[in-house]
């Protein structure tokens, strides 16, 4: 009989293509990872792994075995959720995998209204801004706080369910004596001196992309994917940036905060969880704290004129 923590880790190797990044991913040491590989071929007759440089490839045999796997897992996840929901009960551990753009105006109000609803729920927080879906189909965390915007296409996995719960827009940010709060039109931008994220993150893609559309390239003088670094740069007058309005602290000292007014910039947050049939309390009972931050936080996030 298949074992089903040995199909996990095949799995995970495939898609981080080696036995080390798997071993990493599972806390596990490579050799430990290898011996249960290894009992795995054993129990097939074939060999499911081959050399391919300094990484491994699924042989055939692997791959129409990771193709089951996919399968057998999520039958697992789904006979789990239903005992949960037969139980009712809001489990004892979950793992959330957040935008650090999000942790102060959505996460911690969250999670200190988790701890008060829910005593006995143990939650490990993953702040990260690369893979969050993929580690969620690999089983590495159960709830992901994400987000999309509307100039990328779609990328959710198979297998994942999403619930949006705010749009949230890029607000312009200066220091405190730029400016009079009123809206400003993206063009304008184009003679300041930007604190930005790489063009290599959703954020900094979709900031290019509105600006290649108002007509012009901006003056990227800082990179960095930082929002607490992007209002320090604001705040010293070094720099004009567009942070997301739940990553700005109303009382922030020392900046002026204006939306944008002819081409806005919109990026959705959302919560994601692997897909079942029945609903998982647990996971549940995140996504609901989730969204009630989001909402609480909305108003007093709103920015002043």
């Amino acid at each position: 009989m298949l074992d089903v923590r040995r199909l996990h880790m095949l799995r995970t190797v495939a898609a981080r293509g080696s036995i080390a990044a798997a071993a990493q991913s599972l806390a596990l040491s490579a050799g430990a990872v290898s011996q249960q590989l290894s009992a795995l071929r054993r129990d097939v007759g074939v060999e499911l792994l081959r050399p391919d440089g300094r990484t491994v490839a699924l042989t055939e045999a692997g791959r129409v075995l990771l193709e089951h796997t996919d399968r057998i897992l999520a039958a697992v996840q789904e006979a789990e959720s239903a005992l949960a929901a037969v139980k009712g009960t809001v489990g004892t551990t979950v793992t959330l995998a957040a935008l650090p753009s999000t942790v102060s105006g959505i996460v911690g109000p969250a999670l200190t209204a988790l701890g008060s609803d829910h005593p006995q729920l143990v939650v490990t927080c993953l702040v990260t801004d690369q893979a969050q879906l993929r580690e969620l189909t690999l089983g590495t965390v159960d709830v992901v706080l994400g987000q999309r915007y509307h100039h990328l296409p779609d990328a959710t996995p198979r297998g994942v369910e999403v619930s949006p719960l705010l749009d949230d827009p890029l607000l312009v940010v200066t220091t405190a004596d730029q400016g009079d709060g009123r809206p400003v039109a993206l063009r304008d931008l184009a003679t300041h001196s930007l604190a930005v994220p790489p063009p290599t993150t959703d954020c900094g893609q979709a900031i290019l992309h509105a600006f290649r559309q108002a007509g012009f390239a901006p003056t990227s003088r800082y990179i960095t994917a930082d929002t607490g670094a992007q209002l320090t740069l604001a705040r010293a007058g070094l720099a004009t940036a567009l942070v997301p309005r739940t990553a700005i602290d109303p009382a922030t000292p020392g900046i002026r905060t204006a939306p944008i007014e002819d081409r806005p910039i919109m990026r959705q947050l959302f919560a994601a969880t692997r897909h079942t049939e029945t609903a998982n309390p647990t996971t549940t009972a995140v996504i609901a704290a989730l969204r009630t931050a989001a909402r609480q936080g909305l108003p007093t996030r709103l920015p002043a004129t």
